[in-house]
């Protein structure tokens, strides 16, 4: 059972039908105790990286995912936000995130580009992963964006003014700076692919 993180601020309504269309089963996650089958969990992304934090940890989350994701290597797709706290700390608020992949999330210098960036954009995937996932266009809403300090963990390129990770993966853990969900045929094939 896919487990979808709702935490009161993200998508997850749209990421679950999502899950549901290509034919998995799914259901939302809101306590700690929701995540006992899971066999994979999505966090969906949409708001501040702070507010995502305190909510998830308010909830008893965090700590849960940590246990689930980290310790039980159950299969985990962080979306947009959600792909932003996995790393250690976010100048969205000045957050203490999650931690798991070394690295900060920093925001698009607005003197250069369009803050923040929306609509669809090119995304290379690099450094090989056991999914094989094809180059396309994919669709971005977000004015910050991670930096990883080990450039293994990056696993998908886009340009906004200069070169920016846009898909992350080390072991069990993927992250998807662009919205997997709303991504038309090239989101629901890389879904496919991760459920």
């Amino acid at each position: 059972m896919i487990k979808i993180i709702d935490y009161k601020a993200g998508n997850a309504p749209s990421v679950l039908h999502a899950v549901e269309r290509l034919g998995y089963q799914a259901e939302f996650a809101a306590k700690p105790e929701d995540l006992a089958n899971a066999t994979g969990i999505i966090l969906p992304g949409v708001g501040s990286a702070g507010a995502t934090m305190k909510s998830l940890q308010e909830s008893g989350m965090a700590d849960a995912l940590t246990e689930y994701v980290v310790n039980k290597k159950i299969p985990f797709l962080g979306v947009c936000v959600g792909m932003q706290i996995l790393f250690e700390h976010s100048e969205e608020d000045d957050a203490v995130c999650f931690g798991w992949l070394k690295g900060c999330v920093k925001k698009f210098d607005s003197s250069v580009v369009r803050v923040p960036q929306m609509g669809w954009n090119q995304v290379r995937f690099v450094n090989e992963t056991p999914l094989v996932a094809n180059d396309g266009h994919f669709y971005f809403v977000n004015s910050y964006y991670a930096k990883p300090k080990d450039p293994s963990d990056i696993w998908g390129i886009a340009n906004y003014g200069e070169d920016f990770t846009a898909a992350v993966r080390r072991g069990n853990i993927y992250g998807t700076q662009f919205h997997i969900e709303k991504s038309g045929e090239a989101g629901l094939r890389l879904l496919r692919m991760l459920c």
